[in-house]
């Protein structure tokens, strides 16, 4: 879309917001050197030719452009009409001190091609120099939140007395829109902060965000499809051709969790670390809005981290900051927004590790929202507050349909139990098991450089898991994988001995993580006997042997 097109768009999107008559022809600011820029104290709209405006005008609309790096632009339209008869009344009166003083000689031939020079700025002073013409006026939006002009060199700030100079004028409103259009909440920080600094002169109750581009080249129809609408074994190939393996029937069971109800979308992916919990949240997540990258930017898919000290909700659904006066807007809360604002779309927030902290504390508000349908409260002000992201956030937020909330959990000496009354609330779905042989065979098919540190690992891995396994001691694919990229790696670099690189991973990254009481034993003695040859892995198990004699139990990281 060229630059002229996307004004144009504006300029017609605004007037439609404001309500005026196609009588009005918005004027447009968004030249090099008439547009808007920032000085002390506030901000010069623009330089616009104001020499006709008849006085039966019925509103004056000034269409403005900001551009802030890397390629935000921020447009915004200020609609004078309630207040037109001071704006006119100014116009008049700077013709008339113009005329006055050229017939003395005094006055001043304004010329826009000098508007960056300094001598064409004039410090702050009780008088200024007029033309007897308004063809070249400078319109100021200044910290008191009224509009003030004047027709011959410019201020370069604003920071003083300017009631000399009136009369000024309140604008009705300000329309503002961010382009390139996209579908996430977040935005670059300096147009963010240039839209609440803009409330901050006028009042927020005067900021409107007007949607004014599609988001096609975001979302493009592939984003647009709800899961239950794509037939599994699509979403199953897909998954496979991010990377994921997923053998024993995952995929399947959480499709079917996920979308079985339409009003509720709530999952907990349980098991081993390591076994691919997350993984297969971001890669059906991906299936779904059709990408075939894992490294594509999804702009509706949000990863939320749990932290141990959540406490209540605050982390999940924001708060307002008394320093920044505005409402900070987390990760899960900027998902809401999203959903909120997309509503064709499916948006995925995932909370990785919910078990950090105790799930009942931090979710009870969203479990309260999904059983109920009532919406989250997220503070008492009756006008919506400017959020860190630059969206508006309202006092209450229903929690849409489209929103599929997907968690995971450990089950360790570091996280929590989980209440009945969460687990009621979700489809919770456990990925212990782990094919160790399949993997293997993925991973050197979608990586053919791995084959030979697949072949050289796959016996030892095989062997050992399944002893472990027996005991509820596993480990997941994530072993798995590090497992053969180290044996690769040395292969190219170190060039050690199979077996010796076996040995030493062992121990790096299996054995470790051992830890019992008597009822091991067993599992203890078959490891030995299945670690033959191998030196280093022996000795580290035999030390575990003698603190179980010792002891009565032992732990590798004691």
């Amino acid at each position: 879309m060229s630059l002229v097109e996307r004004q144009r768009q504006f300029l017609e999107a605004a007037q439609k917001h404001f309500g005026t008559s196609k009588a009005v022809r918005p004027r447009e600011l968004f030249g090099v050197s008439n547009s808007a820029k920032i000085v002390e104290g506030g901000i010069q709209l623009g330089v616009v030719n104001l020499d006709n405006v008849k006085d039966d005008v019925e509103a004056l609309i000034f269409g403005c452009v900001l551009r802030f790096p890397p390629e935000d632009e921020v447009y915004f339209a200020v609609l004078v009409r309630k207040d037109r008869a001071n704006f006119l009344a100014r116009l008049t009166e700077m013709k008339r001190l113009g005329a006055e003083a050229k017939g003395t000689g005094e006055d001043t031939e304004f010329a826009l091609e000098a508007a960056g020079d300094s001598d064409e700025s004039e410090a702050p002073e009780t008088s200024i120099k007029y033309s007897a013409r308004n063809n070249l006026v400078p319109i100021y939006l200044a910290g008191d939140g009224r509009l003030w002009l004047r027709n011959a060199k410019f201020w370069d700030s604003l920071t003083f007395d300017l009631s000399p100079f009136g009369p000024s004028t309140e604008p009705d409103q300000i329309v503002v829109a961010l382009y390139p259009p996209t579908a996430s909440a977040r935005r670059s920080l300096l147009a963010r902060e240039f839209i609440g600094w803009l409330g901050s002169l006028v009042g927020r109750e005067k900021i409107h965000e007007v949607p004014v581009w599609a988001d096609t080249a975001t979302l493009g129809p592939s984003m647009r499809r709800m899961p239950s609408t794509i037939p599994v074994n699509e979403i199953e190939s897909a998954i496979e051709s991010l990377g994921g393996h997923y053998p024993d029937g995952e995929v399947r069971r959480f499709h079917a969790a996920l979308n079985f109800l339409d009003h509720k979308h709530f999952v907990i992916l349980s098991g081993l670390s390591g076994t691919g919990k997350t993984q297969l949240a971001l890669k059906y997540a991906r299936a779904v809005h059709g990408l075939t990258s894992n490294t594509a930017p999804d702009p509706l898919l949000f990863e939320c981290p749990v932290r141990p000290e959540w406490t209540d909700p605050t982390g999940l659904t924001g708060y307002y900051d008394v320093l920044t006066n505005r409402y900070v807007v987390p990760t899960f809360l900027e998902a809401v927004l999203v959903a909120t604002a997309h509503r064709e779309s499916p948006v995925f927030v995932i909370l990785d590790e919910m078990n950090l902290a105790r799930v009942e504390y931090y979710l009870s508000d969203v479990l309260s929202s999904i059983e109920s349908g009532g919406a989250l409260q997220l503070h008492s002000n009756g006008v919506p507050l400017e959020g860190t992201t630059g969206a508006s956030v309202r006092a209450e937020i229903p929690l849409p349909s489209n929103l599929y909330i997907i968690g995971t959990i450990n089950v360790d000496e570091t996280t929590n139990p989980v209440s009945d009354k969460v687990l009621d609330r979700a489809s919770v779905i456990d990925m212990s098991t782990v094919d160790v042989a399949g993997f293997l065979a993925s991973l050197a098919a979608r990586h053919p450089e791995l084959q030979a540190a697949s072949d050289a690992s796959e016996q030892r891995l095989t062997e050992i898991h399944g002893l472990l396994e027996q005991h509820s001691l596993g480990f997941g694919y994530r072993v798995i994988e590090e497992f053969v990229r180290y044996h690769a790696f040395d292969a190219g670099h170190l060039q050690n001995s199979a077996d010796s690189v076996t040995d030493q991973l062992l121990v790096q990254k299996i054995l470790v993580k051992l830890r019992g009481s008597e009822r091991q034993r067993p599992l203890l003695t078959a490891l030995d006997r299945a670690c033959e040859g191998l030196p280093r892995a022996r000795n580290y198990i035999r030390k575990l042997l003698d603190d179980l004699d010792e002891f009565g139990s032992f732990q590798s990281m004691r």
